[in-house]
């Protein structure tokens, strides 16, 4: 369990810079694999200011105690506001007033630093992302896309929300041509999202025509949907672009991940998860591509061949994200997020691959190269844990502190903070 130094530094002291925050002797995963030995790492401000071998020295020192420091975790597609409790907007109000701030702080308590929210109402999102960013709700960093844009009549507006008008409005952007879905795109940026979220399809087969039946294990009623044609695919991608945004579809198919790819997609939420991936090609494709694949196996391990699919692009070196799905009603914030980490494990990966995932490759996902990595330079978001996470990934369940933006923000040794 690490140890904070009870031994204040004399910050007017003459020798080696004094640091605002170190912590000794740690073992360190550094977003991309372990470094050998062990490490002080020094915090100055939001920034990781060294990665030292030698004895650094510090305001306040905490011994990890041969412990490992690693990045804080990114999950990159999560939804934050309860689908089924808000469905207008006095129902919306009591979650920002009485639900939101706990699961917030659910994720801090698990060791998750950053989340992407991927399909949230835009004006409720982006005032709690504000609202975080400012210090006034405790929480991790808030990365958000505002709606999930989708076709009219398509997932999950006629799936998930097909009997509350009001909410289906909100949660998600309908459209029916390439004009609208330009211009939704471009009023999202207006509005300053992290990234751009498109829905192609929702999860079963079709028979290459535009309406077919939806079926998943969570909603066991098949559903009739539109798919989004892909010329409005391929337009709300191009319109992503012109505004220096990310974008990235839900696709559940080969097919549909062939299509978003070719039409210019830089990820794949959920990725092929219905059908054995058995197109080599396709995965070809996504190494040319330089495609993210997320595979949120905490939703999709009831489809039986998820997990295979991901041991395959992972093993032909495709880009792992780490993103759970999680959404209220199942579950626990947070704690799901951890799940998908042992979920990819038992997939196939390594603990080292997932904990890359978590870190580096969603830093990647979300494009902030601030984040995900124990460097000097890089924003300070980190966990100590106990044990080596690298050997097993049920370590990081083992945590002992979480700093974020610099600042201690959750230690297990003082359950007060």
């Amino acid at each position: 369990m690490p140890q904070e130094s009870g031994t204040a530094v004399n910050a007017g002291a003459r020798g080696p810079a004094i640091h605002d925050l170190v912590i000794r002797r740690a073992h360190v995963f550094d977003g991309h694999q372990a470094l050998a030995g062990l490490y002080d790492v020094a915090i100055d401000g939001e920034e990781i200011a060294s990665v030292s071998a030698e004895p650094l020295r510090g305001r306040r020192e905490v011994d990890a105690a041969e412990g490992w420091v690693m990045p804080g975790l990114i999950d990159t597609h999560i939804h934050l506001y309860d689908v089924h409790a808000v469905s207008g907007p006095d129902s919306m109000r009591a979650f920002e007033e009485h639900e939101l701030p706990g699961k917030l702080g659910l994720f801090l308590d698990h060791g998750i630093t950053t989340v992407k929210s991927v399909g949230d109402p835009t004006d409720g999102i982006l005032d709690t992302r504000s609202k975080i960013a400012a210090g006034a709700l405790r929480g991790p960093r808030l990365l958000a896309t505002g709606c999930g844009i989708t076709g009219r009549d398509g997932h999950p507006a006629v799936t998930v929300f097909g009997d509350s008008p009001w909410a289906r409005e909100r949660f998600t952007g309908e459209v029916d041509s390439v004009r609208q879905i330009r211009d939704l795109v471009h009023h999202l940026a207006d509005r300053e999202v992290d990234a751009i979220k498109l829905l192609s399809e929702g999860a079963c087969a079709h028979s290459g025509g535009l309406g077919y039946l939806w079926r998943y294990p969570v909603f066991p009623d098949g559903v009739e949907l539109v798919r989004l044609p892909v010329e409005l695919l391929r337009a709300g991608i191009e319109a992503g672009h012109e505004r220096g945004l990310r974008v990235t579809v839900h696709t559940t198919q080969q097919a549909a991940a062939r299509e978003a790819i070719e039409a210019g997609a830089d990820g794949l939420e959920h990725g092929v998860t219905v059908e054995p991936l058995t197109d080599h090609s396709l995965i070809d494709l996504m190494l040319e591509r330089g495609i993210t694949y997320t595979p949120t196996l905490w939703i999709d391990d009831a489809h039986p061949d998820a997990r295979g699919n991901l041991k395959k692009v992972a093993e032909a070196g495709v880009h792992i994200a780490l993103g759970s799905d999680t959404f209220s009603g199942r579950g626990l914030f947070g704690a799901n997020t951890l799940e998908e980490a042992e979920l990819m494990v038992a997939a196939g990966l390594t603990p080292a691959q997932v904990l890359a995932a978590g870190t580096s490759g969603a830093s990647r996902q979300c494009v902030r190269p601030d984040l995900g990595a124990v460097a000097p330079g890089k924003r300070a978001d980190l966990l100590v844990l106990n044990s080596d996470p690298t050997a097993d990934i049920g370590s990081i369940r083992d945590l002992g502190m979480v700093i974020l933006n610099g600042e201690l923000t959750v230690d297990k040794r003082d359950p007060h903070l």
